[in-house]
């Protein structure tokens, strides 16, 4: 088996294309980074401006690692799905396109067996996207900006968590992120089952991902209580939770705490149902499948 992974691993990390996500992330996080560490002030005061009205806001204080990370997960998190595709998307229509599948299911390797390498491969290749998005957004900013008290502005109100209090947070929402991208990876590897060629597993699963996007986001009461609960896309950002900390009868914030963690659970089990879901279907699809190329 870990042989097997291996090979699997060395075929992705062989071709050129692997590395373009590494470098895109790369290059978005440090074009807000930069950003940020020249006018950052004027981003957060465009950002909260509809608190500052209210009370006194401590611009200085905000513009902190733990803070310039969080908005980093918020705009890129979003477009990761894409880039997490193009390996996913390719890792059994490539074989087949290279006409190397139909060799490979002639070895002493169950194909039940065969898949749950190649998926495997493909979710270690996802944690290592996040991996490196971890060390460029969080780490990165830490020693770009400093760390401090981290504020989440939320429903025209800012909750302040301690700095002592934050970085647990983010590994939790970062382990959150690899379930949610590994359900793209998914739907990726079982749309790359039934095609030939990388393309259109790819362009598949971007375009599906973007309609059950817009599906997720938009307010309309036909899709809220139907459709919209149950779209892994709507469970995706989840991760958010990790940062609304449970508040007292005060209204001051408990540190530690998670203000919902049952919905964070149920989004997590609705993404890790998906997976079985697709990953079974997969191995289903390509079992009865008839190579020819």
């Amino acid at each position: 088996m870990w042989t097997l992974l291996r090979i699997e691993l060395f075929k992705i990390f062989k071709r050129p294309r692997t590395y373009i996500p590494f470098a895109a992330i790369a290059a978005m996080i440090l074009v807000i980074q930069l950003g940020l560490r020249f006018d950052g002030k004027s981003y957060v005061q465009l950002m909260m401006s509809s608190l500052s009205d209210s009370f006194y806001v401590p611009y200085s204080m905000i513009l902190n690692g733990y803070f310039v990370a969080f908005i980093i997960l918020n705009l890129l998190l979003i477009q990761i799905p894409l880039l997490v595709a193009l390996v996913a998307g390719d890792i059994v229509s490539g074989e087949a396109d290279m006409g190397t599948l139909r060799l490979l299911i002639t070895k002493p390797v169950s194909r039940t067996r065969l898949m749950l390498v190649k998926f495997t491969a493909s979710v270690l290749y996802t944690m290592m996207l996040l991996l490196w998005m971890a060390l460029l957004a969080l780490f990165l900013s830490m020693l770009l900006f400093g760390t401090n008290d981290m504020m989440i502005p939320r429903n025209a109100v800012l909750e302040q968590i301690g700095s002592t209090d934050v970085f647990w947070r983010y590994v939790c929402a970062f382990a959150f992120a690899t379930v949610a991208l590994s359900t793209v990876a998914a739907l990726a590897f079982l749309l790359s089952v039934f095609s030939d060629n990388s393309i259109g597993p790819i362009v598949a699963t971007i375009s599906i991902v973007i309609v059950l996007t817009l599906l997720s986001e938009m307010k309309i009461p036909l899709y809220d209580n139907t459709v919209k609960p149950w779209l892994f896309t709507s469970h995706m950002l989840a991760w958010k939770g990790f940062f609304y900390s449970g508040s007292n009868g005060k209204g001051a914030a408990i540190p530690g705490s998670i203000e919902n963690l049952p919905a964070i659970w149920r989004s997590l089990g609705i993404l890790l149902g998906y997976i079985a879901l697709f990953l079974t279907s997969a191995i289903v699809a390509f079992n009865k499948k008839d190579i020819l190329s």
